[in-house]
C-alpha cells in the first residue's frame, strides 16, 4: 500500500514535460509501469485463489445448471412481472415458493408497507 501511495504521489507531482530517460520513457510513464507491475503482484494471489475456487466448485455448478437450466428458463418465460411477487421463501421441507402479491399490496408504496 505504501508503494501505491508513493507511486501515486510521484505521478501527480511529476510534470508532464518530465525529462526523458535513456530508453525514451519519461518519468510518468515509468511510474505508471511500476504502479501496474506492483498492482499485478498484489492481485496475483487473489487470482490464484479464485482459480482454485473455480476448479473446486466448477463441476458442481455445471451439474446444477444442467439440471436446473430448463426449469429456470420455463420460470423466466412464465413470470411476466417480478414486481408482482414477494421474495422467494424456503419452507422447512426444502421447497421454495414464490407468493404472488395481492392487489392491495401492489398499490402500496414500499415505505408504507406494514407486516400483518
Amino acid at each position: 500500500m505504501k508503494r501505491f501511495l508513493f507511486v501515486a504521489i510521484l505521478v501527480m507531482v511529476t510534470p508532464a514535460s518530465a525529462q526523458t530517460e535513456g530508453d525514451g520513457l519519461n518519468l510518468m510513464e515509468e511510474g505508471l509501469k511500476l504502479f501496474f507491475k506492483g498492482l499485478q503482484q498484489e492481485v496475483e494471489p487473489a487470482i490464484k485463489g479464485l482459480q482454485d475456487f473455480a476448479g473446486d466448485v466448477g463441476p458442481e455448478l455445471q451439474s446444477f445448471f444442467l439440471e436446473m437450466g430448463p426449469a429456470f428458463r420455463t420460470l423466466m418465460q412464465d413470470v411476466e412481472d417480478w414486481s408482482s411477487y414477494h421474495p422467494p421463501e424456503l419452507l422447512p421441507n426444502g421447497d421454495i415458493i414464490l407468493r404472488r402479491k395481492v392487489s392491495k399490496e401492489l398499490n402500496v408504496p414500499k415505505g408504507d408497507e406494514t407486516d400483518t
